[in-house]
Parts: structure tokens; sequence; C-alpha cells
């Protein structure tokens, strides 16, 4: 009797230690997925199947440092990271494999810079659609944002 006793308490504390750490590991997800805000999302799109342009900020509220690796939209067959610039005159454009956002740092995906292309759209768009996206991390961290469709004379 002793012995199943103990063997039922032993069962009790294991299902709590078990629970406890996977009350540990939502929360730590949770957590990380908090540290990072995004504000203005606007997708700047051009009538027709041109592609369109994301721009947003990003805030990284956490002590570490997060990469964006890349984006993706349901409305969309792709969405990658540019960067735009000049040089001697001339626009150029960039795709990029990454950025990364500092501790604290606020990032701008903004016209003539850094920016999101969405291409290839799946569906018919109209200025004022809301557009879902996610954010991917390299740390496999996903943040769902939406978007909001805009007309580019707009920005």
């Amino acid at each position: 009797m002793a012995n199943k006793a103990l063997n039922v308490t032993a069962q009790r504390v294991t299902q709590r230690l078990a629970l406890s750490a996977l009350a540990l590991l939502l929360t730590a997800g949770v957590a990380q997925a908090q540290t990072l805000e995004v504000s203005n999302a606007q997708l700047s799109l051009l009538p027709g199947n041109t592609p369109g342009a994301g721009y947003f900020e990003l805030y990284n509220t956490g002590d570490e440092a997060v990469t964006l690796v890349g984006a993706k939209s349901p409305a969309f067959d792709s969405v990658e990271i540019h960067v735009s610039s000049e040089h001697d005159g001339m626009a150029h454009m960039h795709e990029l494999t990454s950025i990364e956002i500092a501790s604290g740092e606020r990032f701008e995906f903004a016209p003539k810079g850094h920016h999101l292309m969405f291409m290839r759209r799946v569906e018919p768009l109209n200025i004022g659609d809301d557009v879902d996206v996610v954010l991917e991390f390299s740390d496999e961290q996903q943040l769902p944002v939406t978007f909001n469709v805009v007309s580019p004379a707009s920005m």
C-alpha cells in the first residue's frame, strides 16, 4: 500500500514538473513575440499586376537583436526584402537576405529605402483592403501583421 501511495505521489510530481516546463516554454515564446512591435503597415499598390511595396516601422523592444529573414502573404506568390538606393543619379533596387534590428532599435521600411516587395498577386486587391502578412525571423519567430492597401500617391 505504501509503494502504491509513493508511486501516485511520484506521478503527480512528475506531471506538475512537466506542466510547469510546458508553461515556461509557452510563456517564453509569448514573451519573445511581444518584443517586436509593428506600426503604420501600408502596402503601396499600383493597378494591374505590378509589384507592390510594403512600408512599416519595426520596433525591437527586446534585450537581444532580431534578424528579419523574410515575409509571406496568402495574397501574393512571393514577398521579398529589398532596399532602394541611388548611385551616380541612377536608382537601384537590390534584394536582401536579412536585416538585423538591434535591441531597442526602430527600423523604418520607407519609400526610397528598405521595403518589402509583394509580387504576383493571387487575388484582386483595392485601395482600402487589408492584407495579412507574416514577418519571419531567423529564430523561427513569426509575427502576423495586417497591411492596409494604399495608393502610391498617398506615400
